[in-house]
C-alpha cells in the first residue's frame, strides 16, 4: 500500500470515527484490522500506553462509543417499528375470537381470579394497558356502561383532581362512577417506584364474563401445552 493511499484511507477512517463508528464497523467498511486501527488512533493520541494516557484515551473515545451504541439502538428500533407496521396489517385483529382471546389473556394476567371475587376486577398502573383492556371488553361484549366503576390507589405525590380527570378522559368513564380515592400511606422504611397516575382498578359487575374469560384462558393454555407436547413427540 502506497504512502499516499494509506494517508487517504486514514483520513477516511478518521472521518467515520468522528461520526461514531466502532472499530468493528470500520473493519467491515475498509477491511482494516482492529490492531491497525488501534495503532493509527494510538499514534494520533501519542501512543497512550501509560496509565494517564489510557485514562485520557478512554475519556475521549467513550462518548463516541456511547453515541455509536445509541445510533445502532435507534436504527434497530426504527427498523423494528417499520417491520411490525407492515406485518400487523395482516394480523386477524378484527376477528372477535382473536380479540376475546387477547382480552382473556390480559385478564388472566392482570385481573382478579379468585372464585369469591364478584364481577371483573382489572388492576394496572399502565394507562395503555388499562385502555386496551377496556376497549377489548367493550368490543367483545355488549356491556352495560352503568355497571363500570373505577377505583384509584394514589400516593401522597399524586394530585387527586388531575389524576381522576386523566383516567376519566382516557377510559371515557364519568367521574361520577369513580369510587372514593384511596391514598396509600407512605412507607418510611420501604423504597418504592413512583408511577405516573397511580393504580387503576376497573370493575365491571358481571361474574359471567369473568368466568368465561378465565375458562378461555385455561383451555387455550391446555391446547398450547398439548400442541407443544405433540410437536416434541412428532
Amino acid at each position: 500500500m502506497s504512502q499516499i493511499h494509506s494517508e487517504k484511507i486514514k483520513k477516511a477512517v478518521k472521518l467515520e470515527r468522528v461520526k461514531g463508528k466502532t472499530y468493528r464497523e470500520l473493519t467491515q467498511m475498509f477491511g482494516i484490522s482492529k490492531s491497525t486501527l488501534s495503532f493509527w488512533f494510538g499514534e494520533t493520541l501519542g501512543h497512550p500506553f501509560d496509565r494517564a494516557g489510557q485514562i485520557k484515551h478512554l475519556a475521549s473515545i467513550r462518548p463516541l462509543a456511547m453515541q455509536a451504541i445509541q445510533n445502532r439502538q435507534n436504527k434497530q428500533a426504527k427498523d423494528l417499528k417499520i417491520k411490525i407496521g407492515k406485518e400487523i396489517k395482516n394480523y386477524p385483529f378484527k376477528n372477535v375470537g382473536v380479540q376475546k382471546l387477547f382480552l382473556a389473556g390480559l385478564y388472566w394476567a392482570e385481573g382478579a381470579k379468585h372464585k369469591k371475587v364478584s364481577g371483573l376486577k382489572f388492576i394496572n398502573t399502565d394507562p395503555k394497558l388499562a385502555l386496551l383492556y377496556l376497549t377489548l371488553l367493550r368490543k367483545c361484549y355488549n356491556i352495560d356502561e352503568s355497571k363500570l366503576r373505577i377505583g384509584l390507589h394514589l400516593h401522597y405525590y399524586h394530585k387527586i383532581g388531575e389524576t381522576k380527570k386523566f383516567w376519566s378522559k382516557l377510559l371515557n368513564i364519568s367521574e361520577e362512577r369513580f369510587w372514593k380515592v384511596y391514598l396509600k400511606k407512605r412507607s418510611i422504611t420501604k423504597k418504592f417506584r413512583r408511577n405516573f397516575a397511580g393504580i387503576c382498578f376497573i370493575h365491571y359487575g358481571s361474574s359471567d364474563i369473568r368466568r368465561e374469560l378465565i375458562e378461555i384462558s385455561e383451555q387455550f393454555s391446555e391446547l398450547m401445552a398439548q400442541h407443544k407436547l405433540s410437536s416434541f413427540n412428532g
